[in-house]
């Protein structure tokens, strides 16, 4: 089963059985920052038959500054399916859904991949980005090339010029 809902309309215990399984399905390496980037969005959660959540996806509106001009993008947050779940469709409806909602509000698209996940978000028509990445800090702005590898973008209105920089919204911990 999938239920996909805005943060408000989610049990704080579900919320916390979701959060739970990322921090499994991560391995340890999702923090509470990378737990607050996925809420206050949609989100999608692929249930067991008990109502346990498999997988979770979410999507959270940011700024992302490129070509001149401040982009409203649906960020793709906290994507993860559980071990034992995999290869049985769950990523693809996960982001079928998240994916409705990008096309149906946002501008473009945006996610930072694992390298694991790239093959699933190229296969879906996201495109990695070419050129360099900022973030608008509390100092100014800040090159991130740590993430020029992981960001991928869902071009949606028009093209983009992925070979030029791009720049996103200030967020503690991981900025993109």
């Amino acid at each position: 089963m999938l239920r996909v809902a805005h943060t408000s309309e989610l049990e704080p215990e579900l919320l916390e059985a979701i959060r739970a399984m990322l921090v499994e399905v991560f391995e340890g390496d999702f923090d509470a920052h990378d737990w607050d980037h996925a809420l206050g969005g949609i989100h999608a959660i692929a249930l067991s038959e008990d109502g346990e959540p498999v997988g979770h996806a979410s999507v959270v509106q940011r700024r992302l500054l490129h070509g001149g001009r401040a982009l409203r993008a649906g960020y793709v947050e906290g994507v993860g399916v559980r071990r034992e779940e995999r290869r049985r469709g769950h990523a693809s409806a996960l982001m079928d859904a998240i994916e409705r909602v990008i096309r149906g509000a946002y501008e473009v698209g945006a996610l930072g991949a694992s390298d694991a996940a790239i093959p699933l978000y190229t296969a879906r028509g996201w495109l990695p980005w070419q050129g360099e990445t900022y973030a608008l800090g509390p100092e100014g702005r800040v090159r991130t090339p740590e993430d020029d590898d992981s960001l991928h973008v869902l071009e949606l209105a028009r093209p983009l010029d992925r070979a030029g920089e791009i720049a996103c919204d200030w967020r503690d911990g991981a900025v993109w």
